[in-house]
C-alpha cells in the first residue's frame, strides 16, 4: 500500500467529529432485577438523554422509557443510580424536575415525590412496602440537606427520614431479612475517597429506626459499596491498608464490629458482587489494567478469569450468571456476561467503528517526575496507513488531562483520541500523581499540591516523550475539562512547555470557586489546597487568573452556560484577561449544557473548533471542510 507523505496534522481521516458524536452511546448503572439486566444508555439520537433499557432473553435491548425523558439524578450534582425495578413497576428520577416517577404496566408515568427534592440509589423494602433512597433537599436556604429516607408506596408524598446529621449519604443496601440497611456517610471537608463511615440502621418490627451502628475505623479511611450476602454477612470495600480491597463483618453487634480482610493483595477493587455465600466476582485495577476475578470468601484465594480489560466495573449478579461492564483498546464500554469461567460480550452500544489501519494502540508508560517519583499515562502514536509524516519531522503532541482531579484515565477505546491520531497527532493521556487506581498513597500525593504536581507531571511527561524521540517538543498542546481544565490553565500560566491550550469548563480563579461551586465539592479545595480563606494567599498564588501575564500561548475556551459545578464566570475571567493582554484566544459557549456536554451538535462544534485552533497555532491546514474558529487577535501585535 502506498503512503502519502504529508505534514502531521493535515492527514485526512474518516473519523470525523460527526461520526464520533452522532451515534456515540454509552451504558451505565447496570442492575439485576427480576433476574434480568437493566441499564441506562445515553443516546445521541435522543440528544444525549439517558434512556432506561432491559436485556431480554435474546440479549436484545428493550427500551423502557421515552426519548423525551432523561433518566438521570442530580444528587451531589453528578448523580448516582437513577432507577429501581420492582416487578412490573419501575421507579426513576426524571432529570428535568428531579422528581421520582413510577412507571407501571399499561399506565403513564406518575410522579410520587415533590418539587425541590432529588433522589438516587433507591432500594426496595418489600416487607414494608417502601423505597429507601438517598434524598437531597433543595427547598431551604443555603446548602441542600442530604438524608436517607423511606418513601411510602401506599401514600403519595409520604416520606420518613431514617438518617440525618452528616453532609452526605450514599449507597444503601438492605439485609436479606429486611431488618437492617447499611449505607455510607461523610462530611465536609472530606470527599468519598478520603474519609467515609459505614453505618447500619436496625429496624424495629414496625419499620421504625431502633438504632444506628457505626462501624469503627482508625484514621481517615474510605469505605464504599456495602453489600449483604444471602446469609446476612456484610461486605464492603475499604482502603484500611492503602488499597481498596474487600472486607466483611461476620456478626454485627454493639460489642464486636471488627472488619475482617477477605482479600490480601495490592490491587484496587472497583466493583464486586456476591455469587453465593462462598464466592464473589470482583473487578479490580492493577498497573493500569483491569481484571475480572473470582474470590473464595472463606480462604481469600483469587482466580483471574480471562484476559485483562482497559476498564471493568458494575458487577451485577443474577441467579445463574453475572453481568459486568468493560472496555478494551479497540472497544468502548460494553456489557459482558459471565457464566462459570467464561465470559462474552453480549451488548455493545452504538458508536463509531475504528478500522484497524486507523487504530492507534495505547502504550502504557511510566516516567520520572518530582523527586525520585514516577507518574503514569498512555501514549498514542499517530496512526493512519494512508499517510506518513514528512521526512525528518516528528508529530505534534496533545496532552490530555483527566478530570476529577483524583479520577483516572485508562486504555479503553476513545474515538476522540483516535480523531487526533488518525490526523497525525500524537496523544499523551496522563495519570498524574493523585490519580485513582494506584493506591491511596499515590492518590494522596495531590493533597495539598493541586496545581503543582499535576502540572509538573504533565510537563515532565512531555519532556520524557521528547527526549525519547517520540514527539516534536516545540509543538505541544494541553487540553482538559473541569479539573483537567484547571491543570491546562495552570500549565500555561506556570510552565513554558505548552504552545497551546484548550480548556473545557476549567477553573481560573480558585478563590471564587471556593465560594460559588456546588455542595458536593464546596470543601474539596480544603484537601487539594487548604482551608479558605485562611490560606487565601496560596489560592491566589495557584489561580491562573493571577498569573495571566505569564500566559503567552493561545488558549481556546469552551463553557456550558448551565454549569453549576464550574460556573461560566471562571472561563469569562480568563478570556477577558487574555484579550486585554493581547493573547490569541476564543471563548465558545453552549446554551443548555451543564458540566460536560451531552448534545451531539455541541460536541461536534467543539472538536472541530479545536482542530481548527491547533491548525492556526501550529501552522497547518486541517483536511476536510472544517469551519475555522475565529480567534480574537490583538491588533497591536
Amino acid at each position: 500500500m502506498s503512503h502519502t507523505t504529508a505534514a502531521y496534522g493535515t492527514w485526512s481521516s474518516p473519523i470525523t467529529a460527526a461520526s464520533i458524536f452522532e451515534a456515540s452511546d454509552n451504558v451505565s448503572y447496570l442492575m439485576v432485577a427480576n433476574n434480568q439486566l437493566y441499564f441506562v444508555e445515553s443516546k445521541a439520537s435522543a440528544n444525549g438523554k439517558n434512556i432506561l433499557f432491559k436485556l431480554n432473553q435474546k440479549n436484545t435491548a428493550v427500551q423502557l422509557t421515552s426519548n423525551e425523558v432523561s433518566v438521570r439524578s442530580r444528587v451531589h450534582e453528578y448523580g448516582g443510580r437513577p432507577f429501581l425495578v420492582d416487578g412490573d413497576d419501575i421507579y426513576y428520577s426524571q432529570f428535568s424536575d428531579q422528581k421520582l416517577y413510577r412507571l407501571s404496566k399499561n399506565s403513564p408515568p406518575e410522579a410520587i415525590t415533590s418539587k425541590g427534592l432529588r433522589y438516587m440509589e433507591c432500594i426496595l423494602d418489600q416487607k414494608n412496602n417502601r423505597l429507601i433512597c438517598v434524598r437531597e433537599d433543595h427547598r431551604g436556604i443555603g446548602e441542600p440537606i442530604n438524608t436517607l429516607v423511606a418513601i411510602n408506596l401506599s401514600e403519595v408524598n409520604d416520606e420518613t427520614i431514617l438518617f440525618e446529621g452528616t453532609d452526605f449519604v450514599s449507597a444503601p443496601h438492605l439485609s436479606p431479612d429486611g431488618k437492617s440497611v447499611a449505607f455510607i456517610t461523610w462530611s465536609h471537608p472530606n470527599m468519598p475517597w478520603d474519609d467515609t463511615q459505614l453505618r447500619v440502621i436496625n429496624f424495629r418490627e414496625n419499620a421504625s429506626v431502633e438504632r444506628v451502628v457505626e462501624i469503627p475505623q482508625s484514621g481517615n479511611v474510605s469505605i464504599k459499596q456495602p453489600h449483604y450476602s444471602k446469609d446476612g454477612t456484610l461486605y464492603f470495600i475499604a482502603d484500611f491498608e492503602n488499597w481498596w480491597t474487600l472486607y466483611r463483618i461476620d456478626k454485627l453487634s454493639e460489642q464486636q464490629n471488627k472488619p475482617q480482610k477477605v482479600l490480601d493483595k495490592n490491587i484496587e477493587i472497583n466493583s464486586y458482587g456476591i455469587e453465593d455465600n462462598d464466592y464473589a466476582i470482583i473487578a479490580y485495577s492493577q498497573e493500569g489494567l483491569d481484571h475480572i476475578a473470582r474470590v473464595n470468601l472463606t480462604t481469600g484465594e483469587m482466580t483471574n478469569i480471562g484476559d485483562a480489560f482497559s476498564s471493568a466495573d458494575s458487577i451485577s449478579v443474577a441467579n445463574d450468571t453475572v453481568y459486568f461492564r468493560a472496555s478494551t483498546p479497540s472497544s468502548g464500554n460494553a456489557i459482558y456476561q459471565l457464566t462459570a469461567n467464561h465470559y462474552e460480550k453480549i451488548y455493545q452500544p452504538s458508536g463509531p467503528v475504528i478500522a484497524k489501519h486507523l487504530l492507534s494502540v495505547p502504550q502504557p508508560i511510566e516516567f520520572p517526575t518530582g523527586i525520585n517519583e514516577i507518574a503514569y499515562g498512555f501514549y498514542y502514536p499517530p496512526q493512519n496507513n494512508d499517510y506518513s509524516g514528512a521526512k525528518n519531522t516528528l508529530p505534534p503532541l496533545i496532552v490530555k488531562v483527566h478530570g476529577g482531579p483524583v479520577g483516572a484515565t485508562d486504555s479503553s477505546l476513545q474515538p476522540g483520541i483516535q480523531f487526533w491520531t488518525s490526523r497525525g497527532f500524537a496523544v499523551f493521556d496522563v495519570n498524574h500523581r493523585g490519580s485513582t487506581g494506584y493506591g491511596r498513597t499515590f492518590r494522596k500525593k495531590l493533597y495539598p499540591n493541586w496545581g503543582i504536581v499535576d502540572v509538573e507531571d504533565a510537563s515532565n511527561g512531555v519532556k520524557w516523550l521528547a527526549a525519547e524521540g517520540f514527539i516534536d517538543g516545540d509543538k505541544v498542546a494541553i487540553r482538559g475539562g473541569s479539573a483537567g481544565g484547571y491543570t491546562t490553565l495552570a500549565a500555561l500560566a506556570f510552565q513554558t512547555v505548552f504552545k497551546a491550550g484548550t480548556s473545557y469548563y476549567g477553573i481560573s480563579d480558585l478563590g471564587i470557586l471556593a465560594g460559588d461551586t456546588h455542595k458536593f465539592e464546596s470543601r474539596y479545595l480544603d484537601q487539594l489546597i487548604g482551608p479558605y480563606p485562611e490560606m487565601k494567599s496560596v489560592y491566589d498564588q495557584r489561580s491562573p487568573i493571577n498569573s495571566v501575564e505569564n500566559i503567552t500561548a493561545p488558549l481556546l475556551l469552551f463553557q456550558g452556560l448551565d454549569d453549576k459545578v464550574v460556573p461560566p464566570n471562571q472561563s469569562e475571567l480568563i478570556f477577558n484577561a487574555l484579550k486585554d493582554n493581547c493573547i490569541d484566544t476564543a471563548y465558545i459557549t453552549f446554551e443548555g449544557e451543564g458540566h460536560g456536554f451531552r448534545q451531539p451538535a455541541n460536541n461536534i462544534k467543539a472538536l472541530n473548533s479545536e482542530l481548527s485552533f491547533y491548525g492556526q497555532v501550529f501552522g497547518f491546514v486541517p483536511a476536510g471542510n472544517i469551519e475555522a474558529v475565529q480567534l480574537i487577535k490583538c491588533q497591536s501585535k
